[in-house]
């Protein structure tokens, strides 16, 4: 968390020793720990609670939507394809009965 070191540690608790004093040195460790333990559940409490403002289901709705848009214009570009090709099979099938000549007699055939 802070990157303390065992020097600096020893240091802390000589300097902690002399300012306090080896009679109330537990005392204050005892209300130190505690004081640690309780930012560090206010700080929990305060994270989850801003995760949860952020994951609120208003997005997800909103997601939806767009990928509902999204298959429509695709659905609708599909149709429009197969609309506008319509014609051209229509004139496709045309022109290959032009194409094709009617079915002639050979001169030996008697009709």
């Amino acid at each position: 968390m802070f990157n303390i070191g065992m020097p600096e540690l020893i240091l802390i608790v000589v300097i902690a020793l002399l300012v306090v004093g080896p009679k109330r040195l537990p005392d204050v460790a005892k209300s130190l720990g505690k004081g640690l333990s309780e930012f560090r559940k206010t700080a929990e409490d305060v994270t989850d609670s801003l995760k949860g403002t952020l994951q609120e289901d208003e997005p997800q709705p909103a997601q939806k939507e767009g990928k509902n848009g999204k298959n429509l214009l695709l659905d609708e570009n599909k149709n429009a394809e197969r609309n506008s090709s319509e014609p051209f099979q229509s004139s496709r099938n045309e022109s290959r009965e032009i194409k094709q000549p009617p079915p002639s007699s050979s001169p030996g055939q008697d009709a």
